[in-house]
């Protein structure tokens, strides 16, 4: 602390130091690798045949980054929440908080800046926008609070944060989602949550309660169970989905069920590295780091574009 007593060029070199410090470490609370899950915000963009529209896509941009800022403020807000639980746990005791890296005060302002000016941005890009917006954080902060301690409304809520990003990407960009596009989002989502609670319990293994007392309530055994029920109904229900009369006809094409090969493959590997490799305990991480999953992926969304967009191109 004496080095606050300094004063002049020292003391202002320690400020800039300090300022820095906390910046960077600010920025790594913000998990910026787990945006990607922000990318839910563009799917009507590209199924709504917008693409190629400057303005739809400056707008869908826009409303990308505001639940950037938006997600940025609710990761402070949980890892402060969670603050002494994290500091017990074997690999988030590393991120900054816990760590003691990273200033609570420093934090806790960030995390309301974040977030009215991401609430006040997202109403000056669409009224209807702004509105799910604000569920969402509102449904995020009750998460870290309440929500996240009560046994499977937990995922159900993880889930529908996804929903609430698909939803607020077609209000941005002005255009009706589809009641099938959700069911899917919402049973991807679902599923991804169930793989991420399993590997937090075998990570921590017989200390998972303690850790987090949520975790007491599952078990690898009733967790399978729920993944398998999830798996089964989010590839039955986007077969139907890409095979349904409306898509074919929204469309112009009957081809979109090719891309189910993609989907299979993707949620098995995903499995194979849950059961196997004991990974998926951070979704975004395995998605950036696996290349098969990483192929596939980017195999699906460029034959999904194909699809899509060869009508257009063709006429």
């Amino acid at each position: 602390m004496n080095v606050l007593r300094l004063s002049g060029p020292p003391a202002r070199k320690l400020q800039r130091q300090w300022w820095l410090s906390q910046l960077k470490q600010l920025f790594l609370s913000l998990r910026p690798h787990q945006w990607t899950k922000n990318v839910v915000v563009l799917a009507a963009l590209v199924f709504a045949g917008r693409l190629f529209d400057g303005r739809s896509v400056l707008v869908a941009g826009g409303a990308f980054g505001i639940f950037c800022l938006l997600s940025g403020a609710v990761y402070l807000v949980n890892d402060l929440a969670d603050l002494e639980q994290d500091r017990k746990h074997p690999v988030k005791r590393e991120r900054p908080l816990a760590a003691g890296k990273l200033s609570a005060p420093f934090a806790i302002s960030a995390a309301v800046v974040l977030a009215v000016g991401g609430l006040a941005a997202s109403f000056w890009l669409a009224p209807g926008f702004g509105v799910v917006a604000t569920i969402y954080f509102v449904t995020m902060m009750a998460y870290s609070f309440i929500l996240k301690n009560i046994v499977i409304l937990d995922v159900l809520i993880v889930a529908f944060g996804f929903v609430l990003r698909a939803v607020a990407g077609a209000l941005a960009v002005d255009v009706a989602f589809s009641n099938w596009l959700l069911i899917c989002t919402l049973l991807g989502a679902l599923f991804l949550a169930l793989a991420k609670r399993r590997q937090e319990i075998t990570l921590l293994a017989s200390g998972a309660a303690e850790r987090r007392r949520i975790l007491g309530e599952y078990s690898p055994y009733l967790l399978d169970q729920m993944i398998a029920v999830v798996t089964a109904s989010t590839l039955v229900s986007y077969a139907l989905y890409t095979s349904a009369p409306e898509t074919v006809a929204n469309f112009g094409t009957d081809r979109l069920i090719w891309t189910l090969p993609f989907v299979l493959y993707g949620i098995f590997r995903y499995l194979y590295l849950v059961h196997q490799k004991e990974e998926g305990g951070d979704p975004t991480k395995v998605l950036l780091n696996d290349r098969p999953i990483l192929v596939t992926v980017a195999l699906w969304a460029a034959t999904v574009v194909t699809l899509i967009y060869h009508r257009s191109q063709s006429g």
